[in-house]
């Protein structure tokens, strides 16, 4: 027998994207449930809470073109600010109603007969749910699974192991000998912090990041007022951020070498704040600007010229019970170890045991590299949409732009079916190679990879299925009108 919905849609996670799908869907009328693993709303801002966590974007385009907030009080700002954003968003929209807190989506299964999802969950206490709907929406999010480096003896360590993506709240490092493995956008922040409180801190180096000033502006109580009366002020000045940054793409998609200005001006920032000629070769990057993750700070290099914190730049061989060996055979006393070591972009989506048409599994496309149309659509899983899926990550600019231009997708193809008294919705097959050979066409010519570096952007074969190879305004225009001939309505 079919199976009857018993909601519209069922969207996994509630970060950005799920709470941004569910406002849309709240405003059309449909009927929905989020399914949350943890015991409050959020994703990337609630689980990391690591010391000094912040966002590199600027608040005024870290924030929903819908609800578009003038408190903002810095031109960036800190994890704890921006979750209670997200929070205030909730509780405007009345979402809270509609999410089962405590609830690990376990398993999906679609059925072909009626054109619905049946989706498992399990809470920590071992119970089991269960709810059908017309259509799923995953929005799990990519900055949350940790990254474990594969090093020798890392678990024999006797001391505090933490990785930035789990810290414990209650976690001090006063008078304490840390170190910290990593030195990319994460352990940036994290290190400044952490240096004011240990006794020595010891930065483990694999490659040196590309730091930029980040003039982290106060935002006066005037300018505030004025934002707050004159909501069209505050678009003007999120369209003029917008702009700003979206000009970045062309260098890091297609032009690498447009790069060198702003590398010249992270050089000067680095000689100006390293005084010490052998710290400031340490501190040199080896390969072209923005092959990863350009950073911004103006505390970082002040972080590492102190005397007590060291740079290693020697290679890492063992993790021992009572510190970290590296290659000339130095053992580095440690209490408590730092995991700086990023995020894993697919582990988000590799885990989740989804069986679409004919039981095709969704883990196993993931691991053997996922294809998918826009990163929304795979096919042959009908009425299942990702958000934030392969190639809509940004390097240069505020990834809710596209989160936003995804869920607009997913409302129009949505809409259409319905419209077309159709059960279901999905890419044509034979778009999807088309659209993962243009991904890999057009990243073949941009600087992360040609760029002379390895970061997680790129996957165990060297292929980007991380990043959008292109500006944020081209993106949104495919997205808006999508051709109906693209898809499958059943």
């Amino acid at each position: 027998m079919s199976a009857v919905a018993e909601v519209d849609v069922v969207v996994v996670g509630s970060g950005f994207s799920g709470i941004g799908m569910a406002v849309a869907l709240k405003a059309a009328g449909c009927s929905f449930t989020i399914l949350e693993k943890g015991d409050e709303i959020g994703g990337t801002w609630r689980e990391n809470r690591y010391p000094g966590v912040a966002c590199d974007v600027p608040s005024h385009l870290y924030s929903f073109s819908f609800d578009l907030n003038p408190y903002w009080s810095h031109t960036y700002s800190s994890g704890d600010v921006i979750q209670d954003y997200l929070l205030s968003v909730v509780e405007k929209h009345g979402l809270r109603e509609h999410v089962r807190f405590d609830s690990w989506m376990q398993a999906a299964a679609y059925d072909d007969a009626s054109g619905t999802w049946q989706v498992t969950s399990m809470g920590s206490d071992g119970s089991v749910s269960v709810v059908t709907a017309r259509a799923l929406v995953l929005g799990v999010g990519a900055l949350h699974m940790p990254h474990i480096p594969l090093i020798d003896g890392l678990h024999t360590f006797g001391g505090e192991l933490i990785h930035t993506a789990s810290w414990p709240q209650e976690t001090s490092m006063f008078g304490r000998r840390v170190g910290i493995i990593g030195t990319g956008a994460s352990a940036v922040q994290c290190i400044p912090p952490l240096a004011e409180d240990a006794e020595h801190l010891t930065v483990f180096q694999r490659s040196a990041p590309w730091i930029m000033p980040q003039n982290n502006d106060e935002y006066s109580d005037a300018t505030i007022d004025r934002f707050r009366r004159h909501p069209a002020l505050m678009r003007v000045h999120r369209e003029a951020l917008r702009r700003k940054n979206d000009l970045r793409a062309v260098a890091f998609d297609s032009h690498p070498k447009l790069l060198e200005i702003a590398s010249r001006e992270a050089s000067r920032h680095l000689k100006n704040q390293v005084k010490d000629p052998d710290l400031r070769r340490k501190l040199t990057p080896d390969y072209t600007m923005g092959c990863k993750r350009v950073v911004l700070s103006d505390t970082y290099y002040p972080a590492l010229v102190r005397e007590d914190v060291s740079v290693v730049t020697e290679p890492i061989v063992a993790v021992m019970p009572d510190g970290v060996v590296t290659e000339e055979g130095t053992v580095h006393e440690l209490d408590a170890l730092v995991l700086a070591t990023g995020f894993d972009p697919k582990g988000s989506y590799a885990h989740l045991q989804i069986a679409g048409r004919d039981g095709r599994s969704f883990a196993e496309e993931w691991q053997s590299g996922v294809e998918s149309y826009l990163g929304v659509t795979m096919a042959g899983f009908p009425n299942l949409f990702m958000l934030l899926g392969p190639n809509t990550g940004l390097g240069h600019t505020s990834v809710l732009l596209m989160v936003e231009a995804q869920i607009a997708h997913v409302m129009r193809l949505l809409d259409e079916r319905d419209r077309r008294g159709a059960s279901s919705v999905e890419v044509r097959p034979e778009l999807v190679p088309a659209f993962t050979r243009e991904m890999r066409e057009r990243s073949e010519r941009s600087v992360w990879r040609q760029g002379g570096c390895t970061s997680w952007y790129l996957d165990d074969d060297g292929e980007n299925r991380t990043l959008w190879p292109g500006g944020v305004g081209e993106y949104e225009q495919r997205l808006t009108r999508p051709d109906a001939i693209d898809f499958l309505f059943t």
